[in-house]
């Protein structure tokens, strides 16, 4: 759709910054930097690290997602139409978190 043009190309800018994270933290996660520590004390503390990268990771994986899904609302013709109601998303909305699938109403009761 003509209309949302500009928030494609913004959501593909967007995907392309989380695939580059994704690919960082993917290098950090397998060590290919920096090598395992041999201190039991030192690996703990990397061990805590490496969960924490993990975390971020799987965030972002699922921010990834989202963001693709709405690329495809967009070619689909759905997208800033609630997948929950079926009302209008507003706009507002839409620019806060360009990857909104609910709106405000929905998104809460669905604990979003």
């Amino acid at each position: 759709m003509k209309q949302y043009d500009e928030v494609r190309s913004h959501l593909i800018e967007m995907l392309e910054e989380l695939d580059e994270r994704l690919s960082k933290i993917t290098a950090d996660v397998k060590h290919e930097n920096v090598e395992l520590e041999k201190d039991w004390d030192e690996l703990a503390v990397q061990s805590e690290n490496n969960e924490v990268i993990d975390y971020i990771g799987n965030a972002t994986r699922m921010e990834r997602d989202r963001v693709k899904e709405a690329i495809s609302r967009i070619d689909k013709g759905e997208y800033g139409i609630c997948e929950l109601c079926g009302e209008p998303i507003k706009e507002e909305r839409l620019k806060a978190v360009p990857y909104s699938s609910m709106c405000v109403k929905c998104a809460s009761q669905a604990g979003c």
